[in-house]
């Protein structure tokens, strides 16, 4: 039972919204986030259940402060002219969005033409997230990406011309097929870019999608871990020589740059998803919509009636009472601790450990202390004062060290 005096559900420094769209005009082969392909008879549907489930949320959390907006997908360059900026113009009416709000919206380079750069950002949206995945042509190919190498280059050079001064660019290594001698080619030619931000991700390959059937099937080999490091490593070193500062694992920005939005799911901060499928760390809890766009569709339809109150401290009943509502579990303060340290070991200049405790409530350094000293006499981990922080040896073995706040 939650007391009266209970941290608010949102602090007043406010909260991420994540707004999550599901279309997409092809699937990607290695893709297993929820995103679909051939379903635009939703699309017109969506823009209205959005702003129903956006509005409810405003007045069920009195209007709280957004710090962050971030449209992720699926693909939400993918959407008619027009719908972001109804769904901003929506959370702008919901809730007290800060007037520097970072807002990112991500984008295929196929999408980024002149015309679609300039309305984007005429819709309020002040960064830009591309995924460029690979600048080979036989590896975007077996990607499954809609677009060649010049074509990302290009959407990159368009924004600018736009006026788009935060742009990120996704890309991948580790991939079948991938050399070194393509990795730096890749390398060399994002450098020349000079983007704000990067992101660089290691290939996955998940089970469920078609590119774990191909390495079943021996069509295309696994991913060589050996291979992979190699490339981190390279990446590592060009980027820091071309002024990137590598601040999370798998990410890297110019100074002030970093992702705002990120920093919060780091941090452990609170966050409100939207959309079908979208996650949400509010409070204590943690929720998420249903994953059908067609289920989410048909129950945002009796959001307005569904007779869902403003919540101070207690969100429980309020959840009982969410028509589109996938699921939800309460955060113990045991598994609270647990992610506030794993979370922000993944930020490479450390952990305050001192923060950290006070954000949690528990000195972390003593409710830890064995893993800690494990994790620092098997060099994983290295303590500065209260910073506590990975290893630069431990960066590719990191779930080496966060396992060990689980157990």
């Amino acid at each position: 039972m939650t007391t009266s005096n209970a941290p608010p559900i949102v602090p007043a420094s406010g909260m991420g919204l994540y707004v999550h769209v599901p279309f997409c005009k092809t699937k990607c082969p290695y893709c297993d986030f929820n995103a679909y392909q051939g379903i635009e008879d939703l699309i017109g549907p969506f823009l209205p259940a959005l702003m129903a489930e956006i509005k409810c949320w405003g007045e069920t959390l009195a209007h709280t402060a957004v710090k962050s907006v971030f449209f992720g997908g699926g693909t939400p360059s993918y959407l008619p002219p027009g719908y972001i900026e109804q769904f901003l113009s929506s959370i702008q009416t919901s809730f007290q969005v800060d007037s520097g709000a970072e807002i990112t919206i991500e984008a295929n380079p196929g999408d980024l033409d002149a015309t679609a750069c300039a309305s984007i950002l005429g819709q309020g949206v002040n960064r830009l997230s591309i995924g460029v995945q690979s600048l080979d042509n036989d590896l975007l190919n077996l990607l499954g990406r809609r677009h060649q190498a010049s074509e990302a280059i290009t959407a990159f050079q368009t924004a600018r011309q736009a006026g788009f001064d935060n742009v990120n660019l996704d890309l991948m290594y580790g991939l079948p097929n991938q050399s070194m001698d393509q990795w730096r080619q890749t390398l060399d030619s994002l450098i020349d870019l000079a983007p704000e931000h990067i992101s660089l991700y290691a290939l996955t390959i998940e089970e469920g999608t078609p590119m774990h059937r191909w390495a079943e099937e021996g069509k295309i080999p696994e991913p060589d871990p050996d291979l992979a490091a190699d490339m981190y490593q390279y990446a590592r070193e060009s980027l820091a020589e071309a002024g990137y500062h590598h601040y999370e694992i798998s990410n890297w920005s110019l100074p002030d740059r970093a992702c705002d939005h990120n920093l919060i799911y780091w941090q452990n901060g609170p966050y409100l998803g939207v959309g079908p499928g979208a996650h949400s760390r509010l409070g204590d809890y943690r929720f998420w919509t249903v994953l059908s766009p067609r289920d989410y569709l048909n129950k945002a339809a009796t959001w307005a009636d569904s007779g869902a109150k403003p919540v101070a401290e207690l969100i429980e009943p309020v959840l009982q009472g969410i028509p589109t509502l996938g699921g939800w579990e309460h955060i113990s303060q045991e598994t609270a601790c647990s992610e506030t340290m794993f979370l922000g070991l993944r930020l490479l200049d450390g952990l305050d450990l001192k923060a950290a405790s006070a954000q949690t409530g528990i000195d972390l350094a003593k409710k830890f202390q064995t893993p800690i000293k494990d994790c620092i006499q098997l060099g994983l981990l290295e303590l500065d004062g209260t910073c506590l922080k990975l290893t630069e040896s431990a960066y590719l073995v990191a779930n080496q060290a966060f396992t060990r706040f689980l157990e």
